[in-house]
């Protein structure tokens, strides 16, 4: 079992809560099951992999067989810990991922998480499927899980559009009528793909005025945000900009994303605005030659 940080590629960030703690303000021992589970699901989105739809295509589920635990030291309330995970080890139909828990440097808990691949409506285990295979010892080993298409309507609309629907009309709830526009027949479109071909973001680029480029319909499944798919999808985007010769990028952002693309470099300008019912502020970003 590994036992430094060094040993890992992948942490999940949590902090300890009163709820996890018992009188002494120490974490329950079981909690830190709840934490390797917690972090499993981060880890899937790192992989850039909708846990259910990948589990679909690749016609089986994962099931746990065995969970070990080893305490070294007791996590306290109000802490900020990382969990660690590695996939160790991939047998015909189980998969070992080991696991850690930091307080910085120092390791607090170790365990093991033995998962088989089955059946889902028998639970019988069966082979895991290559795709998967390839997908963990690619991350493990890191390499890229997402890489993103750009192209014309015509090419990528059936993608764009299903990323789109599930966004900003089901999930939203924008009307279907108000998504969709004389614009994408004009636009360059940028598709973020996982490596089972999966669709998972989007987003379009058009030209306002030449020098001027204008980012919109950026949109991520919703069980991958904050895995890395909107900021593969935006750069793609920023990237056939400078191609294209534009020296300014601007975008209408929700206010619940103005972070986001404040970390890509684009900065808020003018006043709040509703956009289809959804609080918007104007953002734009210079380019560089």
């Amino acid at each position: 079992m590994p036992h430094t940080r060094a040993d890992f590629r992948f942490f999940h960030r949590l902090r300890v809560r009163w709820v996890e703690v018992d009188i002494q303000k120490i974490v329950f021992n079981g909690h830190y099951l709840m934490y390797f589970d917690t972090a499993v699901a981060d880890y899937w989105r790192a992989l850039g992999l909708p846990y259910e739809e990948a589990m679909h295509q690749l016609g089986g589920d994962l099931y746990v067989k065995k969970a070990t635990v080893e305490y070294f030291a007791s996590a306290r309330m109000d802490e900020r810990l990382d969990v660690a995970l590695r996939c160790a080890r991939i047998g015909n139909s189980s998969m070992l991922f080991e696991c850690a828990i930091f307080r910085g440097d120092q390791l607090l808990i170790g365990g093991e998480l033995l998962y088989v691949f089955a059946d889902p409506a028998t639970q019988t285990s069966r082979s895991v499927p290559p795709a998967l295979r390839e997908i963990l010892t690619g991350f493990e080993a890191g390499q890229t899980m997402l890489q993103a298409r750009t192209g014309s309507w015509n090419e990528l609309s059936a993608d764009a559009g299903a990323i789109r629907t599930r966004v900003f009309v089901q999930e939203q709830r924008i009307p279907a009528e108000l998504e969709w526009d004389a614009a994408d027949a004009s636009a360059l479109h940028a598709v973020v793909y996982n490596r089972l071909q999966q669709p998972v973001a989007t987003g379009r680029l058009l030209q306002v005025r030449p020098g001027l480029g204008q980012i919109g319909r950026v949109a991520v499944h919703e069980v991958l945000r904050g895995g890395g798919a909107g900021q593969v999808v935006m750069q793609a985007l920023i990237d056939a900009a400078r191609r294209r010769g534009d020296t300014e990028l601007m975008l209408h952002a929700q206010r619940t994303a103005e972070n986001f693309y404040a970390r890509l470099g684009f900065i808020s300008r003018g006043e709040p605005f509703d956009e289809v019912g959804i609080p918007h502020i104007e953002m734009a970003m210079p380019l560089a030659r």
